[in-house]
């Protein structure tokens, strides 16, 4: 199964940070189901063209926060992650990509009632 991860390389987020965002989004949204099994390591590498490492570094985060868990000898599965976890992981997720782009309309020096509008009229689209 190839997952529909895209990387960025002219991001400033390292790529295993991306891998983990990318596949975190398809799990607390529900495109991946508990159950699930996951590229392994190796080949989610060769998909994406980037190191074992990377791969490796962004699996063992994802694991770690209980998204994920690995069965020696089986594979890399989706956990089941209860519906408070979820919810707490898409409004993490999504905070913090609404800070960024406050933090950038303040360096444009937008007045909070000027990205107040702007965000409204994005909304609405």
């Amino acid at each position: 199964m190839k997952l529909p991860i895209q990387l960025d390389e002219t991001s400033r987020s390292p790529i295993y940070h991306q891998i983990e965002e990318q596949i975190k989004a398809l799990i607390v949204s529900g495109h991946l189901e508990p159950g699930s099994s996951l590229p392994s390591i190796r080949v989610m590498s060769k998909d994406l063209a980037c190191s074992v490492i990377t791969t490796k570094r962004a699996y063992h985060n994802l694991e770690e926060k209980g998204l994920i868990r690995t069965l020696q000898g089986k594979g890399t599965f989706v956990a089941d992650v209860d519906t408070g976890a979820r919810q707490h992981f898409k409004e993490e997720t999504v905070e913090r990509g609404l800070l960024q782009a406050i933090a950038m309309g303040r360096q444009h020096n937008y007045s909070d009632a000027e990205l107040l509008k702007l965000f409204e009229r994005l909304l609405n689209k």
